[in-house]
C-alpha cells in the first residue's frame, strides 16, 4: 500500500482511492506536467509474467487511443522499480453506484445518464473495444453533469481472450476479480451485472455490454437492483433464469423505455438488441 508523499517514478501520492480486483488506486499528482492523475497498481504477480504483461501492454495501448468525453482516458502503462502501474485521467464526482445508494433517479435523468453511457459504449464498440464489466461503480458522475465510464476493456487486458469461447468462467469474463491467496478469478459482487453468457462461462462479445447497460438503466429507474442473490452463484443463477419483473418500474417510464429495456434484456444474444447505436 502506497503511503501519501510515496514517489512512483514521476508520479507522487496524494492518497489513496480505493482498492479493486485489479490492484490499489491512487490520486497522484504527475509533477512533469503538473495535473493530478489516477494511478492504478497492479498487482506484483502481474509483473512476475512475462506473457501476461505484454498482454496487458497490448491491450493498453489499444485503450489508450480512445478519445472521447464520455470515456476516462487511459495515460499510459508505466513499470517502476519492478512495480507496474496504469496512469489514468482522474475523474472528479460522485460513483452512479453510490448515488444509487440514495435511491432511483427520476426518469430524466436515468435518460440523460443512459444516453452518455450509450454513446462510450457506442465509440468503444466501433473500434472493436468490449467494456465487458459495466457495472455503477464504474460509472462516474462529474460536478458539470457529465457521465464518464471507467476501466474500459481492462478486464480483456487483464485476463485475455482469445474470442474461442471456451466452456470455463475465466479472468476475462468475470467483472469482479478477488485475489485472495493463491486464488485468482473469483467472482464477486458484481455479478448482477452480467450478461447470462458470461454468467455460464460462455465467450462474449458487445452483446454482454448491451445486456449491462439494460441492468444499469433498469436500476436507475427503480432504485433497486434487478438482479439479487445471498451468494454469487445464486445471483448468477437469477441471471440466467428469472426474468425482470417489468412492474417494478416507475409509473412515469415511457412505453418507448420500456420497450429498449426489454431488447437490452432478452438472454438470448441473438435475440438482444444487437447495437448501442441502436439504442
Amino acid at each position: 500500500m502506497l503511503t501519501p508523499g510515496a514517489r512512483l517514478g514521476p508520479f507522487e501520492v496524494i492518497g489513496s482511492l480505493g482498492k479493486g480486483g485489479m490492484g490499489e488506486v491512487h490520486r497522484a499528482k504527475d509533477t512533469r506536467l503538473g495535473r493530478e492523475v489516477a494511478l492504478k497498481v497492479l498487482p506484483d504477480d502481474m509483473a512476475a509474467d512475462e506473457e501476461r504483461m505484454a498482454r496487458f501492454q497490448r491491450e493498453a495501448r489499444l485503450l489508450a487511443a480512445l478519445n472521447h468525453p464520455h470515456i476516462a482516458a487511459i495515460y499510459g502503462l508505466e513499470e517502476v522499480d519492478g512495480t507496474p502501474f496504469l496512469a489514468l485521467e482522474l475523474v472528479e464526482g460522485e460513483d452512479l453506484k453510490d448515488r444509487l445508494e440514495r435511491g432511483a433517479l427520476s426518469v430524466g435523468d436515468s435518460l440523460e445518464v443512459g444516453l452518455q453511457i450509450a454513446e462510450a459504449l457506442e465509440e468503444a464498440h466501433g473500434r472493436g473495444i468490449v467494456h465487458r464489466d459495466l457495472k455503477p461503480a464504474n460509472v462516474k458522475l462529474t460536478p458539470e453533469g457529465r457521465v464518464k465510464v471507467l476501466d474500459f476493456g481492462l478486464a480483456k487486458a487483464w485476463g485475455g481472450d482469445d474470442g474461442s469461447g471456451g466452456s470455463s468462467i475465466d479472468l476475462s469474463q468475470s467483472p469482479t476479480l478477488a485475489r485472495t491467496g493463491t486464488l485468482a478469478g473469483v467472482i464477486l459482487g458484481t455479478a448482477a451485472y452480467m450478461s447470462p453468457e458470461q454468467a455460464s462461462g460462455k465467450g462474449v462479445d458487445k452483446r454482454a455490454d448491451i445486456w449491462s447497460f439494460g441492468v444499469v438503466l433498469f436500476e436507475m429507474l427503480t432504485g433497486q437492483s434487478l438482479f439479487s442473490g445471498e451468494t454469487a452463484s445464486e445471483v448468477m443463477a437469477s441471471v440466467i433464469k428469472e426474468e425482470p419483473d417489468w412492474d417494478r418500474l416507475p409509473a412515469d417510464c415511457s412505453p418507448a423505455v420500456t420497450r429498449l429495456l426489454r431488447r437490452c434484456l432478452r438472454k438470448r444474444p441473438r435475440e438482444r438488441l444487437q447495437d448501442m447505436g441502436d439504442a
